[in-house]
């Protein structure tokens, strides 16, 4: 089997150092370079399968890289450092397309737990039955295809907002905690910052919802979570 690919992306030679040898040590093929520029030189010739990206880089910063990236429509999976303990910061990060953040200094074991649990939910197949299509309203969930349309319009989600969105699917009517999604979607077997999950179910809502503040799909439960339920007028049929 070919190894995931993984681009490292730090001004910084000894943390690129230690990601790169325990990476390798776990069996990933790794590439580094130093300077955000450099991660579009590197997108063809190596291909990453996700990048490990720094925030704060020379000529181009991750946000910038990561904005854009998404606005490439590539959907490469990012996990984001940053040496800044501003929450704010951190949330910019996930606001721009990043899939999950790390604060310096980390754990390089957490970070390759963090790494795992990524490809483990967005690069698995789907399994035989898993050909669902989910009908709520106006919205499709085709599992087979990996598709999300509204009125019949394809939805561009990145690979974290599909599979929250499925998650959620997949529950629907139930109400669940922030842990609950943290745990389902993002894989964490451990106590994550549940702040991850509001950045995405509002980036969800800005795709899916004709308005996000008064949303008719994903409802929040004070104190609680959030659960998918269908909107109060009956469903339309595609096209």
């Amino acid at each position: 089997m070919m190894k995931k690919r993984i681009l490292v992306v730090d001004d910084e030679p000894s943390i690129s150092m230690l990601i790169e040898f325990n990476l390798k040590l776990a069996g990933y093929d790794v590439r580094c370079v130093q300077d955000g520029e450099a991660v579009f030189d590197m997108l063809k010739p190596f291909r990453p399968d996700l990048i490990v990206l720094d925030l704060m880089l020379p000529k181009m910063d991750g946000i910038q890289v990561c904005r854009e990236l998404r606005k490439q429509n590539n959907a490469v999976p990012i996990v984001m450092l940053t040496a800044l303990q501003d929450v704010t910061d951190k949330i910019t990060g996930l606001d721009n397309g990043a899939d999950d953040y790390m604060t310096k200094p980390f754990s390089p074991q957490e970070l390759l737990s963090r790494i795992q649990a990524i490809f483990r939910r967005t690069q698995a197949l789907p399994g035989v039955g898993d050909n669902v299509i989910h009908e709520i309203g106006r919205l499709r969930v085709y599992t087979e295809q990996r598709e999300v349309h509204i009125d019949g319009k394809p939805v561009e989600l990145t690979p974290k907002e599909y599979e929250l969105l499925l998650f959620l699917c997949r529950h629907r009517g139930k109400v669940l905690s922030r842990q609950q999604l943290l745990h389902g979607v993002w894989d964490y077997h451990f106590l994550g910052d549940t702040r991850i999950v509001d950045v995405h179910i509002s980036h969800l809502r800005d795709k899916i919802e004709n308005n996000a503040r008064s949303p008719e799909y994903i409802m929040t439960v004070r104190n609680v979570g959030y659960k998918l339920s269908g909107p109060a007028a009956a469903d339309t049929s595609i096209g």
